[in-house]
């Protein structure tokens, strides 16, 4: 992946924006947003698994439904019980 330059910071240009690194937005128990995904893994009404260049996004919950999607960017609604992480191993 690559570093974020000093430019970048002297500019003060966020990472998700640079890099493929995604950025995740969480509103109440309700919505996730999370940009830079690469692609849908799983998806039933309990369970999401999304794809980023970083590594694995789970959502688990109810009623999980897959709200709006563009190209870069997916949101996720239902009601949200947890979410958790699996980092892509860099050997």
């Amino acid at each position: 992946m690559r570093r974020f330059s000093r430019i970048n910071e002297i500019l003060e240009i966020p990472r998700e924006i640079v890099g493929k690194v995604p950025k995740i937005t969480i509103t109440s128990f309700d919505e996730v947003l999370i940009e830079n995904f690469k692609g849908i893994l799983e998806y039933e009404d309990f369970f999401v698994r999304i794809s980023t260049h970083i590594g694995n996004i789970n959502i688990n919950g109810f009623n999980l439904k897959l709200s709006q999607m563009t190209e870069d960017d997916i949101l996720v609604s239902g009601k949200i019980e947890s979410l958790d992480f699996e980092s892509k191993r860099s050997d």
